[in-house]
């Protein structure tokens, strides 16, 4: 059966049209997303779980349509890949709207939630979140709970876990584009996005207009292997910024010694609020445990801005300000949730089996947590086929505008330039020096660069946009928290204003 469904899938998916895209395109009705005021349109194509059983079991693939504004609207829609791997793409339809609503003037805006995510056939793990902090972070925890995990979701109706990879999910993608009666689309995908993005390109190069990709993931990345080099990365670069800066090295002086001086004293018991109970726990601090506190917040220069004063609290003994600060990426909303039977479904079928042969260095500090965590939970996680052509990327037969920031801990551009090698004169790519994970949907300055590369006529004007904004942007300083000092002097600023 295997070998059958990977023949499958190396097809390139032409069975993905239905027999009738009119009455799928009229079965989409209005309804309501939460955290959009206005009404959009709903819909779901029938997939079959395994390509090579059409008659066995199915499930529904669930999207959104967001109707461009003019009555002129022009036809190739925009489609936004979610990251991850196990974002719900709907979910986050109420973040992007307001970023994409100039492209949402003359065209639609689709948001299709991948198998195994949001509403189409679900790989949700329990929220252990609220879950005692010992307990949580006992060696091997982790790897127990999404054992538990794997074999609930087993027993679902579609729980076949191996027919949930990138190359499978593009083929659904493509029946939506089939059912809306798109010829073609704009693709704008992020993070796990990317490679969605480029696998959909690799499978349907006629279907696609033009493609964004910003923080690129390519599918020769093994995810478990480069976080380490790319976290170690852009730890030192936090480092390195405080070192430079006069006012932060002022404040921390010794901060990269006062962290290796942490890292080595653990593990050890300290002192902990729970982020979510607010329930002070005392905890066996581990080194695993503190890199994965110290990792979210790079993601975000805003973020990251705070960690220099962070760090320093924790080489006191103070935990309470790095634990905050790691929560606060995504603010615990449901549109950040990541569907993790769907992302271990992706990465144990795509990344894990070249573990053993990727050549990234291992980061001094991050060293092999991500690679042992992996290989163990993906040693019994069911794996799926993955033709060998998923790992290569063809020369694109039209614009590529790629996105990187220079301190992104997980897809910085070094990425980017092994595929704009592989694509050809077709892509271009633009560095952010300053920005973390994530820029074409952040920064304002790139947001119209995006607009601009989709909205132009011609495939040649679109690959000549201007970008130069990016070099400008700058990295936020240190955030210092305020001292005696500091508030006495504001407070005599203040009495000599008002004098």
């Amino acid at each position: 059966m295997l070998a059958a469904a990977a023949a499958a899938i190396a097809c390139g998916g032409a069975q993905a049209a239905p027999a009738d895209a009119d009455a799928s395109r009229q079965a989409l009705h209005p309804c309501r997303i939460e955290g959009v005021a206005t009404e959009v349109l709903c819909g779901s194509v029938k997939r079959p779980l395994d390509p090579a059983r059409p008659e066995a079991t199915s499930i529904d693939v669930h999207y959104v349509v967001v109707p461009a504004l003019a009555r002129n609207k022009l036809p190739d829609p925009v489609l936004l890949l979610a990251g991850g791997p196990g974002q719900s793409a709907i979910a986050l339809t109420s973040t992007v709207m307001p970023r994409l609503s100039r492209l949402n003037y003359r065209r639609d805006l689709v948001f299709i939630d991948q198998r195994g995510t949001g509403r189409s056939a679900p790989l949700s793990c329990p929220d252990n979140s609220d879950r005692g902090l010992e307990e949580l972070l006992k060696p091997g925890a982790k790897v127990r709970l999404l054992e538990q995990c794997r074999d609930e979701l087993k027993r679902l109706p579609y729980g076949d876990l191996r027919f949930f990879t990138t190359t499978i999910a593009m083929q659904d993608m493509d029946a939506v584009r089939a059912a809306l009666g798109a010829e073609k689309w704009n693709l704008v995908g992020a993070s796990y996005g990317t490679r969605a993005a480029l696998e959909y390109q690799r499978q349907f190069p006629d279907r696609v207009r033009r493609a964004v990709i910003d923080g690129v993931a390519p599918p020769d990345m093994v995810l478990p292997v480069s976080f380490s080099q790319d976290g170690q990365r852009a730890l030192d670069l936090m480092f390195d910024a405080c070192a430079k800066s006069a006012d932060c090295n002022a404040r921390y002086p010794a901060l990269k010694t006062e962290w290796q001086a942490l890292i080595k004293g653990l593990p050890r018991k300290v002192s902990f609020t729970h982020p979510l109970t607010g329930r002070a726990e005392e905890v066996t601090l581990t080194r695993d445990a503190l890199l994965g506190l110290v990792r979210p917040p790079l993601y975000a220069p805003q973020f990251a801005a705070a960690l220099p004063a962070a760090l320093h609290e924790a080489s006191q003994g103070r935990f309470d300000a790095l634990g905050g600060l790691a929560g606060q990426l995504g603010g615990g909303s449901r549109s950040m949730r990541i569907f993790e039977g769907m992302h271990f479904s992706v990465v144990c079928a795509e990344d894990a089996p070249r573990i053993a042969a990727s050549t990234d260095v291992p980061g001094t500090d991050f060293g092999t947590m991500d690679r042992e965590l992996y290989t163990r939970v993906c040693a019994g996680w069911p794996r799926g086929d993955v033709p060998a052509a998923f790992y290569a990327i063809p020369p694109a037969r039209t614009p590529v505008l790629m996105t990187s920031g220079g301190s992104d801990p997980a897809t910085p551009e070094r990425h980017a330039r092994r595929v704009q090698q592989a694509l050809g004169a077709n892509a271009r790519s633009v560095v952010v020096g300053a920005a973390g994970h994530g820029v074409a949907l952040t920064l304002p300055c790139l947001r119209d660069a995006l607009f601009r590369f989709i909205d132009a006529p011609k495939d040649a004007d679109a690959l000549q946009v201007d970008t130069s904004c990016a070099k400008d942007v700058p990295r936020p300083p240190a955030y210092l928290p305020p001292t005696p000092a500091t508030i006495a002097a504001a407070a005599s600023a203040a009495r000599e204003s008002d004098r």
